[in-house]
């Protein structure tokens, strides 16, 4: 079946390869109970995603690229000028969320009151209109998947929360942008690029999956993508690229995907960028996709 951007994501502008897909949340926004970083000391907190996504900003102007930037509603409501200025320079603005929830914690309603407060916010920041979504930590899955009825009831066209990967999705998820249908309307569900390696599907589009890996590794994954007719999409938050990243004491697994091989990222995600073509999720030519299903 032929799969098309929704029209209220398409963009006047040349198709792209691939997408890349920034979350714009603070360093502190750690899914999990963690002390140190509960929602009741985030405002106590040491501030950094103003500094950082203005360095992911400075990076794709030179690359001429654009992206999708999946802000969350908290940060829109207190840096509002920061969402204006990726609005300015040309890029999509979706919701991550109001209070960087993962979905399969909330019920259908409160995941709804989640949504629609970030929308105020990102509206009120200045986003003519959103129509895209991100779920932290990919948790729109096999426990969640009522949440894509909730996104159509709302007027969201695209999702980008379903990672083909065993910790956080399913494998079985198609690899490829495809149409998802529910009883509110159809959804543009977009996943990330994974790779299979080492007898397992690791998430070589984001994370510690596309930190530990070479540009050259990554690149070449994407023409592969590219050569049967998929397009690869790269998503990074703008903490992974802090020149000075505050840290606190979190559990292994955590630890290991916030903090594992921050050193030198921000150099290896500019050679990817230089190396390869990236738009915004609606600049993505996918109207065939092909792959796995």
């Amino acid at each position: 079946m032929s799969v098309r951007p929704p029209a209220s994501v398409v963009k006047t502008v040349a198709p792209r390869a691939n997408a890349l897909t920034i979350d714009v949340e603070e360093w502190f926004h750690v899914c999990g109970p963690v002390d140190a970083v509960a929602f009741e000391r985030w405002p106590s907190l040491r501030s950094r995603v103003v500094e950082t996504t203005r360095l992911l900003l400075d990076d794709l102007d030179r690359a001429g690229a654009r992206a999708t930037f999946f802000v969350v509603g908290w940060i829109a409501d207190r840096h509002p000028e920061l969402v204006a200025e990726i609005v300015a320079a040309g890029h999509e603005v979706g919701s991550h969320g109001h209070l960087h929830q993962r979905v399969y914690e909330l019920q259908p309603d409160t995941f709804r009151e989640d949504l629609r407060r970030s929308v105020v916010a990102l509206t009120a920041a200045g986003v003519p209109a959103v129509r895209a979504f991100r779920a932290p930590e990919w948790s729109i899955n096999d426990r969640s998947l009522w949440g894509l009825e909730v996104l159509a009831s709302e007027g969201f066209a695209v999702d980008a929360s379903m990672a083909p990967v065993k910790l956080v999705g399913n494998v079985a998820y198609p690899r490829q942008p495809h149409s998802r249908p529910t009883g509110s309307g159809t959804i543009l569900e977009v996943p990330p690029l994974v790779a299979d390696r080492f007898g397992q599907v690791i998430p070589l589009g984001w994370g510690w999956g596309l930190r530990m890996s070479s540009p050259r590794r990554v690149l070449s994954a994407l023409e592969t993508v590219n050569r049967g007719g998929v397009p690869g999409v790269l998503t990074v938050h703008p903490w992974e690229i802090d020149p000075d990243p505050p840290r606190v004491s979190l559990p292994p697994r955590l630890w290991f995907a916030h903090y594992f091989r921050l050193d030198g990222f921000r150099a290896r995600l500019q050679t990817i960028l230089r190396g390869g073509e990236f738009g915004a999720i609606g600049d993505l030519d996918i109207a065939q996709p092909h792959g796995r299903t």
